[in-house]
């Protein structure tokens, strides 16, 4: 048995990928974008990322997520802050051109997400819904705001998501050791850039092993395969971070920090943000006096301190940032204006997103599971930390499929033959 080839990719999806990178370019320029905040010894460009990129490109490695050197950090995963100083170095840091530089990059993960896009939904859904999803990613502007506002991993992890899911889809029917090896290193690269992808990893794999026992393929040894390349490129960052700190450390280390700006004695389900060190002096002094770990070990001590005295409030405000998630966390408004207009339109897209993966359960979707375990696991972290847009935007890619998909059974409803496997 060969592998099953993917669709051939039309010339007019290359034609929106380039298009679509275009005019994120122009709208760069457009809204001066580049022109990055200043103030705070421009911490906004890049943010803790933008930080340690300084340090990288200034000579003094993977270090220093705030001011002063506070030595090395794994406060961050390391792909884009490394990229970052990679631009530092050439174009100058914190420049205008090197803002131009990331945010056309961001730009350019942004528009190559349209050919996952195309072919996730051409083997889920088939062609029509295939065209469509590639044109509802690459035009639309609130895929744009994430590239050229954002000097963060916010369009790689996007792309690297949708190529793990599009891989996946691939991996129920293919045989030999190719497919495990790239499923692996896949996963190790997106693990690198945002370890938050990890969450699914255990329903994506579990979907393929299940998928493969039904078609009478073997999955061990390709486990082993692919879970010894994941390791194998995780291995560099981890020596590192062993040898740095004197003990274990997967990929990043600020989990204490996450946990406690959205669990404190003032939360009500969405980000405290005062007690981060770049906002908050006293934080700060602490994160210094401390050290990175040490901080992060207190952090998460008086977050759980805090869950044991007050369980009830825990689950609650939990509640609200599973809603807050989908909904979109609400934004101050005067008594003129009672309904956020942007969050409506968050809320739409989410119920579209449901609609959609329910019809295509129902219809036994080929990795309609697959879309079901993504939603269903990636999100769960931020119940339990705190709810952002952009904690959404990762997973977009499969929602936009979804939701094309719902709207064109809605549009084109009329009886036709199955011609889908069951999932």
């Amino acid at each position: 048995m060969e592998r099953p080839s993917l669709p051939a990719i039309p010339r007019s999806i290359f034609w929106m990928v380039i298009l679509s990178l275009l005019l994120q370019i122009a709208a760069i320029g457009v809204f001066r974008q580049y022109h990055t905040r200043t103030g705070d010894d421009h911490f906004g460009f890049g943010w803790e990322m933008g930080r340690v990129a300084r340090s990288i490109a200034q000579g003094h490695g993977f270090s220093s997520p705030y001011e002063g050197n506070t030595g090395p950090s794994a406060w961050e995963p390391p792909l884009y802050p490394y990229l970052i100083a990679g631009v530092f170095k050439v174009f100058g840091i914190y420049s205008y051109a090197s803002a131009w530089v990331l945010l056309s990059i961001n730009s350019l993960f942004a528009a190559l997400t349209t050919i996952p896009v195309y072919l996730i939904a051409y083997k889920s859904f088939r062609p029509r819904v295939a065209l469509w999803s590639a044109r509802a990613w690459a035009f639309n502007p609130y895929v744009w705001y994430w590239s050229i506002h954002w000097i963060w991993d916010t369009t790689f992890t996007p792309l690297m998501l949708a190529l793990i899911f599009l891989v996946s889809l691939e991996m129920e029917q293919w045989p030999g050791w190719r497919g495990w090896i790239l499923f692996g290193a896949l996963w190790g690269v997106g693990a690198l850039a945002n370890p938050a992808t990890l969450s699914f990893l255990p329903f994506c794999g579990l979907w393929i092993w299940r998928r493969r026992y039904r078609r009478g393929l073997p999955s061990l040894g390709g486990v082993a395969l692919s879970s010894f390349v994941f390791f194998l490129v995780l291995a560099p960052w981890l020596v590192r971070n062993y040898e740095v700190f004197g003990r274990f450390v997967f990929i990043r280390d600020d989990f204490g920090l996450q946990f406690r700006l959205g669990n404190n004695n003032m939360s009500d389900g969405m980000l405290f943000a005062t007690l981060q060190p770049n906002l908050n002096k006293l934080e700060l002094e602490k994160f210094q006096r401390m050290g990175e770990l040490a901080y992060e070990a207190e952090c998460r001590r008086l977050v759980f301190d805090w869950i044991r005295e007050h369980p009830g409030r825990f689950a609650v405000i939990s509640m609200k940032r599973f809603f807050y998630y989908w909904n979109g966390v609400p934004r101050p408004t005067d008594s003129r204006a009672p309904w956020d207009f942007r969050s409506s339109l968050f809320l739409a897209s989410s119920v579209l997103t449901i609609w959609g993966m329910g019809r295509a359960l129902r219809q036994k979707r080929p990795g309609a599971w697959l879309f079901a375990g993504l939603v269903a696991t990636y999100p769960t972290v931020y119940y339990f930390v705190f709810p952002h847009a952009r904690y959404r935007h990762p997973i977009e890619p499969e929602l936009f499929i979804l939701a094309v998909f719902l709207l064109s059974e809605l549009r084109f409803r009329k009886p036709v033959a199955k011609e889908v496997i069951a999932d």
